[in-house]
């Protein structure tokens, strides 16, 4: 039987990228959940440490290259701060498939982190799903309806409610799983659950 993870992510967050590498190489579905992470800090009353504390800034820069060459990932941020994060999970939430889910949220995410690409507006997030192979016209005309922006609002809330505090968070039925580094502890889960 194949396990499912859920995975709230936002395409702001490198180490949602590298939990992310590594979920696609598992014998699981990954059931994408979208969701604008600094909305759910505020929601639950967390912080994003990483960007007020220029110190564990300069230890994440540095923790994040130790990941990227575990995973075998490349790791070439483009600025992330220009990024519209939220048209990108816009993007994923428009997809007519699970697969084109899936294979959108890859490529954003290597473009964001690994290709340095821009992704400031929706011409630059279409091209990088184009070039993937995804009809990126029938995306472009559903990522800003009211329903896919309605989608994202209600997965956002959804992360609040169920305990998430940051990105990314797994959950294996109601274990849940916070950070990149909690991929054993999840690959654990999954096993136990198997027997």
């Amino acid at each position: 039987m194949r396990h499912t993870v859920d995975f709230y992510f936002d395409f702001r967050s490198p180490y949602s990228y590298m939990a992310y590498s590594q979920l696609a190489r598992m014998e699981v579905e990954v059931n994408l959940k979208p969701m604008v992470v600094l909305k759910v800090m505020e929601q639950v009353g967390n912080v994003p440490t990483t960007l007020i504390c220029s110190v564990k800034a300069r230890y994440a820069r540095t923790d994040l290259g130790r990941w990227a060459k575990r995973y075998g990932v490349p790791l070439n941020p483009t600025d992330v701060k220009a990024v519209d994060g939220e048209a990108c999970l816009r993007a994923v939430l428009a997809a007519g498939s699970a697969q084109d889910a899936a294979t959108i949220t890859e490529a954003l995410y290597r473009a964001c982190w690994g290709e340095a690409k821009a992704l400031t507006n929706k011409d630059e997030i279409l091209a990088v799903i184009a070039a993937a192979g995804v009809e990126a016209e029938a995306i472009g005309a559903r990522m800003d309806s009211p329903k896919v922006v309605a989608a994202l609002e209600s997965s956002t809330n959804e992360a609040a409610a169920r305990g998430v505090f940051g990105s990314p968070t797994m959950f294996v039925g109601e274990q849940m799983f916070f950070g990149n580094d909690r991929l054993d502890f999840l690959r654990e889960e999954l096993a136990r659950d198997a027997e």
